[in-house]
Order: structure tokens, then C-alpha cells, then sequence
């Protein structure tokens, strides 16, 4: 193999060492803040505080799992489970060194048609993939909320040189606002698009980049409208059984996802159910905030809305320790999984094409 595909540029070295430098700076600024030498000295480690750690551990393994096999059922089986790991290892990979305001996404169609799909089948993958995810969003938020309630949920300060533009100029609550019914417009147009007017939705998009201040990306806003009526095609005539399939395992990765910060506060200190809910509310928010963060995999971001959003739950001597014990968990695996996979699966998906 001579030259890299375009998509695959995006895992060079420097991205990889500019995420993990960022990540690791800020946890270390919290660690030495918040760290209180007398407190760490008293601290009791019990056996319930490794079964804590470990079923976090374990919730990253159900996440992951439930991703392959949603990936599979997405496929109809076109992908067995151990290419799916690959797929599923390096789409986190892409997704954790890029910006989280652009994603993966483009890069995971590639990885999946690499994989022996499609490339319209690919490109449908990727979408539902997308949509299963802003619905599970769309669902749990106002649940959670009127479990938890409204009042107390925005009961946060961020620090202001962490501050982004929207935050700073209109407060989280706001900016928490303004994305959720975003994601819901987004999620529903694109849901009338692919599902009974895919068409349509392309002539709209093309008619509104012809706008002057619009046209120079109605080239892209033209291949979006390709990928709907791609989608569309695709799935059309899927059974129930599909897309319960899909939003069970899109559903089961969430909620694990959330629950690792749940269970690793436990292994520190005890957690309420009122505590619990709140815990899991918050990470709601959180995630609007992450983003649109600008830096890959929103390092720095996530470490500051951390502290921020959870430290009412968790003593302050020990947030700069479970940022840390978070990031390594939830972030880190991705960064050093996909660095070891990445060069077998292009010898596995590539070479034998050229060799031919």
C-alpha cells in the first residue's frame, strides 16, 4: 500500500498525541487542585469500591457490545462479530481524535464499506446509526427530567475561562435548550426525508444553497441529499423486529455508557436513588455541552464539565482522581485499542485488493 486512503489521514500520530496531551493536562490541573493529602490517607478501599470500579469497567463492555451487535442487525449480518469489533473499535478511535462538533462519520462509512458492505448500504448504516441515537436522546431527556425535575438539573457553574462562546453569552440552560429541540428538528426533517420524502428533501437542500452566501457548499449539501435517497432505498420494507433490534442495543449502549460514571462516584463514596438520577441527568447535559466542543473527543471539555456538572455528588478530594479514573475508562481504551488494530486491519481490508 502506497499512499494512505484520505480517510484514514485522520489517525496520524499528531492528532492521537495532541488528544491525549490536552485530556491529560487538564485531569492533572484538577488532580493537583482538588487533591487533599490527609483525605486520600483516610480513605477506605473495600471490596464493594473494586466491585464498583469493575462493573464501571463492565458497563464499557456492554456499551461496546451492544454497538457490534447493533451494527450487525444494521448490516443484516453482513458483518460477523469479530470484524464488527474492528469496525465498532475504530469508529470510537475516529470519533475520540476528532473534533465532536464534525464526528466520525465520514470515516465510518468508509470503515464499514471496507468491511465488505456496500457503499450505499454503508452510508444507510452510518445515518440510522446517527438517528437511532438522537431518538434514544430525544426520548430520555424530557423522562429524566420529569423524574428528576427541572429546577435543580441547571444548578451548575462552569468556570469562565473554560467558558465557549454560546455558554458564556447565554448560560448553559440555554445552550442545553437551543441543541435538544436543534436535535429534534434535525432528527425529525431527516426522519420525513428518509422515510417519505427522500427526493424532495434533496430538491429543498439544493435550492437553498443557491443561496449566494450558501453556494460554495452545494456541493456537499447535493451529496447529503444523495446519502437520504440512499437510505431511504435501504431501508425501506424493514421489518418491526429491525428496528426493535436496533433501538434495544442503541438503548442498552446508552444507558451503560452513562452508568460508568455512576458506578465509579459509588466506588468512592454511596449514591442515593434521587443521587443516581441526578447523576445520570446531568451527563444529559453534559453531553449537548461536549458537543459542540472544538477539540477531539472534546479533551479538556469533558474533564472541565465533569468537575463541573458532578462535583456536588463527589468530595472534593477525589474529583481530579475520578476525572482521571472516567477518562481512562470511558476515553482511553479507544486511543490505544484502535492504535493497535489499525495497522492489521488495513493489511486485512486493503492489501489483498492490491496484491491481487
Amino acid at each position: 500500500m502506497t499512499e494512505s486512503p484520505k480517510a484514514l489521514q485522520l489517525f496520524s500520530p499528531k492528532r492521537i498525541a495532541i488528544t491525549i496531551i490536552i485530556g491529560l493536562t487538564v485531569a492533572t490541573y484538577f488532580f493537583v487542585k482538588g487533591f487533599d493529602r490527609e483525605a486520600f490517607v483516610n480513605l477506605e478501599w473495600t471490596w464493594q469500591s473494586t466491585l464498583w470500579m469493575f462493573v464501571a469497567v463492565l458497563m464499557m463492555a456492554c456499551r461496546d457490545l451492544a454497538y457490534m451487535y447493533r451494527i450487525r442487525v444494521l448490516t443484516d449480518y453482513q458483518i460477523n462479530w469479530r470484524n464488527s469489533f474492528d469496525t465498532i473499535m475504530l469508529w470510537e478511535f475516529a470519533s475520540a481524535i476528532s473534533p465532536s462538533i464534525v464526528g466520525g462519520s465520514g470515516v465510518a462509512i468508509y470503515i464499514v464499506n471496507k468491511e465488505g458492505v456496500k457503499i450505499g448500504r454503508s452510508t444507510a448504516v452510518v445515518m440510522t446509526s446517527a438517528l437511532l441515537d438522537e431518538l434514544f436522546y430525544i426520548i430520555t431527556v424530557p423522562v429524566v427530567i420529569l423524574i428528576v425535575g427541572y429546577t435543580t438539573l441547571f444548578d451548575v457553574q462552569l468556570p469562565s475561562e473554560a467558558l465557549q462562546e454560546p455558554i458564556a453569552e447565554y448560560g448553559i440552560q440555554a445552550v442545553f435548550i437551543a441543541g435538544y429541540f436543534f436535535i429534534v428538528l434535525l432528527t425529525t426533517a431527516i426522519t420525513l426525508a428518509v422515510f417519505f420524502r427522500p427526493r424532495t428533501f434533496k430538491w429543498i437542500l439544493l435550492q437553498v444553497f443557491r443561496l449566494p452566501f450558501l453556494r460554495k457548499w452545494r456541493h456537499d449539501a447535493g451529496a447529503t441529499g444523495d446519502d437520504i435517497m440512499v437510505t431511504s432505498k435501504e431501508l425501506r420494507g424493514k421489518p418491526f423486529s429491525f428496528w426493535a433490534k436496533s433501538f434495544g442495543a442503541t438503548l442498552i449502549s446508552w444507558t451503560a455508557r452513562f452508568w460508568v460514571v455512576n458506578f465509579l462516584i459509588m466506588a468512592f463514596v454511596s449514591l442515593n436513588l434521587h443521587e443516581h438520577l441526578m447523576v445520570y441527568a446531568r451527563q444529559l447535559v453534559m453531553w449537548v455541552i461536549m458537543l459542540i466542543s472544538p477539540t477531539p473527543g472534546s479533551s479538556g471539555v469533558a474533564e472541565v464539565a465533569f468537575s463541573s456538572f458532578l462535583n456536588e455528588f463527589i468530595p472534593i478530594a477525589f474529583i481530579g482522581t475520578l476525572i482521571a479514573l472516567w477518562r481512562l475508562v470511558s476515553y482511553y481504551p479507544y486511543l490505544f485499542i484502535g492504535a493497535v488494530i489499525l495497522p492489521k486491519w488495513i493489511r486485512r481490508t486493503h492489501m489483498p485488493k492490491e496484491t491481487e
